[in-house]
C-alpha cells in the first residue's frame, strides 16, 4: 500500500505560491512541545526539543514493525517541523532579537493518533532513549482557521519581505491581523537547513486573520 503523504494529498495546507492566499485551515492533530530561547544555539532548548519530537515521532511511525497493534494504522510520511512564534509582551516580532523568541515546536500526527498511541510511544521511547528528555511533550488538537499564508523562499532572516506581502494582502482583502496570545505566527519547513541551499530554502509563513465587519 502506497504510504499516505499529507503534502501530496492536502497540497492546499503544503504547496502554497510566493504570493500570499486567503486559507481556512481544519482540526489536526500535532506532538507539541513548548520553549524559549534561540534556536540556532547549538545544544540549546530548542535543538533538544526537536530531536524528543522527532524522537517520539519516529516512535509512532513504527510502532507497528515493532509488532505494536494500533487501531486504524496506515503507513504514512512524517509531515514537517511546524513552529509557532512569538515575543513574550510584544505583538511586533523582531526576527534579530532571537534570544526573547518563544516558540513551540510541533509535528502534525496521523487520524489514528490517540493520547493512549501517544502514551504507549513514550513508554517505548523511554526504554530505547532514555537520554532523551520527553517530559514536555504534549499530543493536542490544532484548530487554526482562518489564515493568509505565502511561500517564503531564501533565509529566515530575509522572512520580513515575505511578512509585508501578508500584510498588505491582509490590508488589500479587507481582514484583519488576529496575532494574539492564542493565535500566532506559524512557520511551516519544507527544507531542512543544514542540507539545503540557502537562497532556495522553503518555508510556509502563516498569520492568522479575521473578516473586518465593521
Amino acid at each position: 500500500m502506497k504510504k499516505l503523504d499529507y503534502k501530496v494529498q492536502e497540497k492546499e495546507l503544503y504547496n502554497p505560491q510566493t504570493k500570499p492566499a486567503l486559507i481556512n485551515v481544519p482540526q489536526m492533530t500535532f506532538i507539541c512541545i513548548d520553549g524559549r530561547g534561540n534556536p540556532n544555539d547549538q545544544d540549546g532548548e530548542y535543538q533538544k526539543a526537536v530531536e524528543a519530537l522527532y524522537g517520539l515521532t519516529y516512535t509512532i511511525k513504527m510502532s507497528a514493525k515493532s509488532g505494536i497493534v494500533i487501531d486504524d494504522y496506515f503507513d504514512y510520511v512524517v509531515p514537517p517541523l511546524e513552529g509557532l512564534w512569538w515575543i513574550d509582551d510584544c505583538k511586533e516580532f523582531n526576527f534579530r532579537d532571537k534570544a526573547q523568541f518563544c516558540w513551540t515546536a510541533m509535528i502534525r500526527q496521523p487520524e489514528f493518533v490517540t493520547e493512549k498511541v501517544f502514551q504507549q510511544a513514550k513508554a517505548t521511547i523511554i526504554k530505547k532513549k532514555p537520554e532523551l528528555d520527553i517530559s514536555k511533550l504534549r499530543l493536542a488538537l490544532f484548530i487554526e482557521g482562518l489564515c493568509v499564508q505565502c511561500m517564503h523562499i531564501g533565509s529566515f532572516d530575509d522572512e520580513p519581505t515575505t511578512i509585508t506581502k501578508i500584510n498588505e494582502y491582509i490590508e488589500d482583502n479587507n481582514l484583519i491581523n488576529d496575532l494574539s496570545d492564542i493565535r500566532r505566527h506559524h512557520e511551516i519547513y519544507l527544507s531542512n537547513p543544514q542540507k539545503a541551499e540557502i537562497t532556495k530554502m522553503k518555508t510556509i509563513i502563516r498569520l492568522p486573520v479575521k473578516n473586518n465587519h465593521i
